[in-house]
Protein backbone atom coordinates (compact mmCIF):
# COMPACT_ATOMS: atom_id res chain seq x y z
CA UNK A 1 0.00 0.00 0.00
CA UNK A 2 0.98 3.62 -0.97
CA UNK A 3 1.28 6.22 1.56
CA UNK A 4 -1.11 7.90 -0.83
CA UNK A 5 -3.45 4.84 0.56
CA UNK A 6 -2.55 5.42 3.68
CA UNK A 7 -3.73 9.11 4.18
CA UNK A 8 -6.59 8.61 2.36
CA UNK A 9 -7.81 5.58 4.45
CA UNK A 10 -6.67 7.83 7.78
CA UNK A 11 -8.70 10.87 6.55
CA UNK A 12 -11.65 8.10 5.51
CA UNK A 13 -11.21 6.66 9.36
CA UNK A 14 -11.54 10.13 10.53
CA UNK A 15 -14.84 10.82 9.90
CA UNK A 16 -16.21 8.10 11.91
CA UNK A 17 -14.47 9.16 14.69
CA UNK A 18 -16.39 11.66 15.75
CA UNK A 19 -19.18 10.97 18.51
CA UNK A 20 -21.81 14.16 16.37
CA UNK A 21 -21.05 12.08 13.09
CA UNK A 22 -21.48 8.70 14.48
CA UNK A 23 -24.83 9.75 16.09
CA UNK A 24 -25.84 10.90 12.42
CA UNK A 25 -24.79 8.02 10.63
CA UNK A 26 -26.89 6.20 13.10
CA UNK A 27 -30.00 8.48 12.75
CA UNK A 28 -29.82 7.87 9.09
CA UNK A 29 -28.90 4.33 9.13
CA UNK A 30 -32.16 2.75 8.00
CA UNK A 31 -34.02 5.71 6.32
CA UNK A 32 -32.97 9.29 4.89
CA UNK A 33 -33.75 12.29 7.14
CA UNK A 34 -34.11 15.73 6.68
CA UNK A 35 -31.45 18.22 8.75
CA UNK A 36 -34.42 19.24 11.10
CA UNK A 37 -35.56 15.29 11.72
CA UNK A 38 -31.60 14.81 12.81
CA UNK A 39 -31.31 17.51 15.04
CA UNK A 40 -34.53 16.91 16.68
CA UNK A 41 -33.22 13.48 17.14
CA UNK A 42 -29.99 13.38 18.41
CA UNK A 43 -30.83 16.82 20.26
CA UNK A 44 -28.38 18.82 19.00
CA UNK A 45 -27.97 22.34 16.92
CA UNK A 46 -28.69 22.85 13.30
CA UNK A 47 -25.22 24.90 12.77
CA UNK A 48 -22.97 22.11 14.14
CA UNK A 49 -25.39 18.99 12.61
CA UNK A 50 -24.68 20.71 9.24
CA UNK A 51 -21.15 21.31 9.06
CA UNK A 52 -20.91 17.62 10.04
CA UNK A 53 -23.58 16.78 7.51
CA UNK A 54 -20.93 18.70 5.77
CA UNK A 55 -18.26 16.41 6.47
CA UNK A 56 -19.95 13.11 5.89
CA UNK A 57 -21.41 14.33 2.31
CA UNK A 58 -17.39 15.75 1.09
CA UNK A 59 -16.26 12.10 1.98
CA UNK A 60 -18.62 10.40 0.39
CA UNK A 61 -20.33 9.18 3.17
CA UNK A 62 -23.51 10.06 3.03
CA UNK A 63 -25.92 11.85 0.38
CA UNK A 64 -28.17 14.08 -0.01
CA UNK A 65 -31.60 14.13 -1.74
CA UNK A 66 -33.21 17.16 -2.60
CA UNK A 67 -37.11 17.21 -2.17
CA UNK A 68 -39.43 20.29 -2.31
CA UNK A 69 -37.49 22.77 -0.09
CA UNK A 70 -36.18 20.05 2.25
CA UNK A 71 -32.67 17.56 1.92
CA UNK A 72 -32.98 14.26 3.02
CA UNK A 73 -29.93 12.76 3.85
CA UNK A 74 -28.53 9.16 3.95
CA UNK A 75 -26.10 6.97 3.43
CA UNK A 76 -24.02 6.52 0.35
CA UNK A 77 -24.75 2.76 -0.06
CA UNK A 78 -25.27 -0.19 1.75
CA UNK A 79 -21.27 -1.09 1.91
CA UNK A 80 -21.35 1.78 4.82
CA UNK A 81 -24.36 0.23 6.81
CA UNK A 82 -22.82 -3.06 6.63
CA UNK A 83 -19.46 -1.17 8.12
CA UNK A 84 -21.57 0.52 10.36
CA UNK A 85 -22.82 -3.00 11.44
CA UNK A 86 -19.45 -4.30 11.60
CA UNK A 87 -18.34 -1.73 13.96
CA UNK A 88 -21.06 -2.87 16.25
CA UNK A 89 -20.07 -6.45 16.28
CA UNK A 90 -16.60 -6.14 16.17
CA UNK A 91 -16.67 -3.62 19.50
CA UNK A 92 -19.05 -6.17 21.28
CA UNK A 93 -16.22 -8.49 21.01
CA UNK A 94 -14.05 -6.19 22.45
CA UNK A 95 -15.80 -3.33 24.37
CA UNK A 96 -13.73 -4.06 27.68
CA UNK A 97 -10.52 -3.92 26.27
CA UNK A 98 -11.53 -0.79 24.39
CA UNK A 99 -12.86 0.99 27.64
CA UNK A 100 -9.77 0.46 29.82
CA UNK A 101 -7.59 1.60 26.73
CA UNK A 102 -5.89 4.12 27.83
CA UNK A 103 -2.53 4.07 25.13
CA UNK A 104 -4.34 6.22 22.61
CA UNK A 105 -2.17 7.87 20.11
CA UNK A 106 -2.99 11.48 19.05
Amino acid sequence: MTQIDLDLKVKFLRAFGDKTRIQILECIKYEEKTVSQIVESIEGNQSNISQHLACLKGCGIIVGRPEGKYVFYGLRNQQIKELLDTFDTVLGQIEDQVACCENHIS
